[in-house]
């Protein structure tokens, strides 16, 4: 072993034990669900929650998105105070609602409310898929149609983000019965000159997919997105035959002419933004 002038052995790499380690704070890194890339997740957040190497939609949370679109300190929330109770006694349920409030700090699926996007104020409804995997139960579909209400109310357009798995089976043919309530909401506000703007996200599923999440005026969704009612397993089994590899994908149902835009997060706000405008003439909404 070489010595230097002193005599004492020279020290050329430490080779630190398990304990030394550096531990990385949970929370603080993020994986891509698609490239498996690894990010620092206030780099994921300012990039909107979309991949910086492979541009994947990642999903975001109802006040991400709500942040990410409305002029800082104007959203006004709507009917915050509505929860879900058991109406069936359907065995667990309460206590798998609450776990859920506890881990997104939601009362329910959705969040409703109006803000102003550019300087433009809306209306505006947003699903959450960490509630309860966005399921619409009664609350969900009695929010939505009470801020479609609002907006008709107010002479507001309504703009909505969707969500969702489909209808929530622990509240059984109350929440099969959302479909019909929203879907007659956004009729009566179509009838009275209503501008409504449906962008639907990755997924939107079962009775949301086949309800107010495909009646609107403008009807666009996030790239990649998996829009559609039945399983795809289910549809296969049904018709005995293979399905296109990107069927129920947002640009399949752009292709075959169900949806009218397939838009870029980034692109978005100002994408929404010409929308109001254009639609605007004299400081109403038509």
């Amino acid at each position: 072993m070489l010595k230097d002038f002193f005599g004492k052995k020279k020290k050329y790499a430490t080779i630190p034990s398990e304990k030394s380690k550096l531990e990385v704070p949970e929370g603080l890194m993020k994986k891509c669900t698609n490239c498996h890339k690894i990010y620092y997740r206030k780099e994921m957040n300012k990039n909107i929650n979309v991949c910086p190497n492979c541009d994947y939609h990642h999903q975001m949370t109802a006040w991400e998105r709500i942040d990410s679109l409305f002029d800082e300190g104007t959203f006004e929330e709507w009917d915050k105070r509505f929860s879900t109770t058991n109406p069936l006694e359907f065995p667990e349920y309460e206590t798998k609602v609450e776990k859920d409030r506890k881990k997104t700090g939601l009362n329910e699926g959705v969040v409703t409310g109006k803000g102003s996007l550019d300087g433009q104020t809306i209306a505006f409804s947003v699903m959450d898929s960490n509630f309860r995997m966005g399921s619409m139960g009664s609350v969900v579909g009695e929010k939505i149609a009470r801020a479609i209400e609002q907006a008709n109310e107010q002479s507001l357009p309504f703009v909505i983000f969707t969500a969702s798995g489909g209808a929530r089976m622990q509240e059984g043919v109350l929440s099969l019965m959302q479909m019909a309530k929203t879907s007659f909401a956004v009729k009566r506000f179509s009838e009275s000159g209503g501008l409504m703007i449906s962008v639907m996200t990755h997924p939107t599923t079962g009775g949301v997919s086949a309800s107010f999440a495909s009646i609107g005026d403008y009807n666009l969704a996030e790239p990649g997105a998996l829009i559609g009612f039945a399983g795809r397993r289910i549809i296969e089994q049904t018709i005995r035959e293979k399905l296109p590899e990107d069927f129920q994908t947002a640009e399949f149902l752009l292709k075959h002419g169900q949806l009218d835009k397939v838009v870029h997060r980034h692109e978005l706000k100002s994408l929404l933004s010409r929308i109001l405008v254009m639609h605007q003439k004299g400081g109403k909404f038509s």
